[in-house]
């Protein structure tokens, strides 16, 4: 193996959602080109014992990859009075990192060592480090994990005029329209935090308007399946659509749970091809009591074999969301024994490994970005239930724009009406009985998320245009 000369830093927002991908990107990376050396400084919040797990596995298990982790040490959280949003707090935290950060930087740039640090990779809520690249005169790089559709949001929301603004967070049905949407929207779409916070909308334009200020975009999509929202963007600063970027083995392998993994795959060994559908809504997703109920008495209307995944809301507004210990305490009396044989409910399990599973026919989904590519991976057909983040606009995206997934909710979010046990069970009869279309058209794009990596495919292309980029620079 060549021996690394260029060194590439990478400062994450720790969670899973955000940081596998970006992992699986460098991964890539220096995989295609030996001539690289990626360095992840991890960053610590508490209460993300999930995160914790993936990223011990990744320390035991990235010295012969070119990869390492460094742990940053801790810095001073911002007053909890100050937590009026999710972002706004997150931001606050990342910028009393930046002098460990810039240290750790620093450390690495040493003139002594033999591969030279040529690019500062920071995510979509981590722009506080553009700072720190420029300062040590580094060029900056942005890893973006959602779709081109929310990265047009977020570098438009800076531009829109403030009453404009106001008025799409004051009426729910009010239409907008985005470049990267080929269908006008309303704003019930937007993410929560721009819709009942001020001080969210001001951090979501504030991250937005400092993408411009890096040299490129990195992001977790690919031409073929996003050919209108990509094209849409321009190129102030390039784009780079790499993507799809999966672990598609590592889950099982950091997962803490892997006795219940092993009962559900067993489980599934024995069901027929397609007839199961996985309910879960990703690893910060967790639903209330009363829409668990509903979602059980749907699931015994509908009759189908399902895995379900229940996770208990977090205890504070940092932490993620656990598993319960006692799931009885949340589901309607005699649920287990009624469904018996007919399905399972559990805890966290690596998705991947479920959607892979050739007795999985259906997925109703959170529309997480990194779900909705693992599912086409698969050409498993979703069925949209979005909860947080920019899932709103994802379910939208996969529904009326591609036609790739089966309405079920499109607006749902924290403080929604109920989805009633009718409302599954409809759309759980057009996913896993009527939605042939679809899943045609799932299956076409599961292949093409294949080719575009392969010699000569747009993503396969598009990497091998960032890397001249990085080298360039340095010449």
């Amino acid at each position: 193996m060549a021996t690394p000369h260029h060194h590439l830093v990478f400062i994450c927002n720790p969670a899973i959602g955000n940081l596998v991908p970006a992992v699986e990107f460098a991964v890539r990376l220096v995989h295609h080109d030996p001539r690289f050396l990626a360095t992840f400084l991890a960053l610590d919040i508490p209460g993300r014992p999930l995160v914790n797990a993936y990223t011990q596995s990744r320390f035991s298990a990235s010295t012969s990859q070119n990869i390492q982790f460094i742990a940053i040490p801790s810095a001073q959280p911002p007053s909890p009075a100050l937590f009026h949003s999710h972002i706004a707090y997150l931001s606050l935290y990342f910028e009393s990192y930046k002098p460990h950060v810039k240290q750790a930087i620093i450390d690495l740039h040493n003139p002594q060592n033999s591969a030279r640090v040529v690019g500062v990779f920071v995510d979509m809520f981590t722009t506080a480090f553009i700072d720190v690249a420029n300062d040590l005169q580094i060029p900056s790089y942005l890893f973006f994990a959602s779709p081109a559709t929310f990265l047009s949001l977020m570098v438009q929301l800076p531009k829109m005029d403030r009453d404009r603004v106001e008025s799409l967070i004051r009426d729910s049905d009010a239409e907008f329209v985005l470049p990267s949407f080929a269908h006008s929207l309303t704003s019930s779409l937007l993410p929560s935090t721009v819709l009942k916070t001020r001080d969210g909308l001001f951090w979501y334009a504030h991250h937005g308007r400092r993408y411009g200020e890096t040299n490129g975009v990195v992001i977790n999509s690919f031409t073929e399946l996003e050919p209108h929202a990509l094209s849409s963007l321009g190129e102030i600063p390039p784009v780079y659509a790499v993507g799809p970027l999966l672990d598609l083995g590592g889950p099982a392998q950091w997962q803490p749970s892997r006795a219940t993994h092993q009962s559900v795959l067993k489980w599934l060994d024995g069901q027929p091809e397609r007839s199961v559908v996985l309910l879960s809504f990703g690893s910060m997703g967790s639903l209330d009591k009363a829409q668990i109920r509903e979602i059980a008495f749907g699931l015994q209307r509908a009759g189908f074999r399902f895995v379900w995944v229940v996770r208990q809301p977090p205890k504070s507004q940092l932490e993620h969301p656990d598993d319960y210990s006692d799931l009885d305490d949340v589901l309607p009396d005699g649920f287990v024994t009624r469904t018996a044989g007919l399905g399972l409910v559990c805890g966290w399990v690596p998705q991947v490994s479920i959607l892979s599973h050739g007795a999985i026919g259906g997925f109703v989904s959170h529309c997480g970005w990194n779900s909705i590519l693992e599912s086409l991976w698969f050409g498993v057909p979703i069925a949209t239930w979005p909860v947080y983040a920019e899932q709103q606009m994802n379910a939208f995206e996969m529904v009326k724009e591609l036609e790739l997934a089966v309405e079920l909710r499109l607006d749902y979010r924290e403080g929604s009406k109920l989805v009633t046990a009718e409302e599954l069970e409809t759309a759980l009869r057009r996913l896993m009985d009527g939605g042939d279309e679809v899943r045609a058209r799932v299956k076409r794009m599961g292949e093409k998320c294949r080719t575009v990596l392969l010699e000569n495919g747009s993503s396969y292309t598009a990497l091998n245009s960032l890397i001249e980029k990085l080298t360039a620079q340095i010449l």
